[in-house]
Formats: structure tokens, sequence, C-alpha cells
């Protein structure tokens, strides 16, 4: 009968009508998390920066830390484990490197006074060294 499926329908959009409800809150909520995860990223750039141990001061082009996108003067706040807490001289990074042979290992540099991420898997190839770069330790 015609009244049945004139109920059917109207049952259909009330499920259209829901099912659209949800995925908009969904989406409201999802947009709150993002501008909140926006700010939190913004508030933490303004904090007091990571203080940093080690810099970069030469990168091989084709080397793994070339190809990590690690650039010359970026500053090393976290290389792996090795942070300015622990940090005691090139040794640290040179050990954790060995250890992380093909790898990746995390990298967290400052460069222009932003932190940046860098995944940085230390391996063999045409040069020298696992990595292709040159750090040395930032005196404070």
């Amino acid at each position: 009968s015609l009244t049945g499926l004139q109920n059917d329908h109207k049952a259909l959009m009330k499920q259209v009508e829901e099912a659209l409800h949800q995925l908009h809150a969904r989406e409201k909520e999802k947009h709150a998390k993002d501008e909140a995860e926006a700010l939190a990223e913004a508030m933490s750039q303004n904090q007091s920066l990571p203080q940093a141990f080690a810099k970069v001061n030469a990168v091989t082009p084709g080397s793994p830390a070339s190809i990590s996108g690690l650039q010359v003067d970026d500053e090393i706040v976290e290389f792996g484990s090795v942070n300015v807490n622990n940090f005691q001289n090139l040794q640290n990074i040179a050990t954790v490197v060995q250890h992380s042979e093909g790898r990746p290992l995390s990298v967290t540099v400052l460069r222009s006074g932003k932190k940046v991420h860098v995944g940085l898997t230390p391996k063999r190839w045409a040069g020298k060294g696992l990595l292709g770069c040159n750090i040395i330790p930032l005196q404070r």
C-alpha cells in the first residue's frame, strides 16, 4: 500500500538526517580538536625553546643525513635517546648512531627558532661514517 511506502520513506529520511547530524557533530569535534592542537603547538613554540647541546656544521650531499633533511646550522635538541640532560660528549651520539644502524632515529633540531623533527636512519653509504654530517658540541 502507498501509506506503507510513505512511512518507510519517512523512516529512511529520518535515518539519513540522523546520520548526517552525527557526521556534522563529529566534524565539529574534530575541528575543535585540530584547533586545540594548533593552539597547543603555537603555545609550545612560544615557550622557551628546548636547549640544544650540539650543532650540525657540515652535511655531505647524498648522505643519510642530507637525505633525512638535516641542514647545516641545525641545533640538535634530541638525538635518539641523547638530550641536553644526558649529553656528555660526541661519543654519546656516536654510540646511538652505531646502535641504530638501519633503524630510524628520531632527531629534534632547532632551525631558525622552530622545533623541527627529522627521521634519520644511520646506514652505510658511499662516504665515511653512517650519517655523513659533522656535529660539534655547543659550548653553553
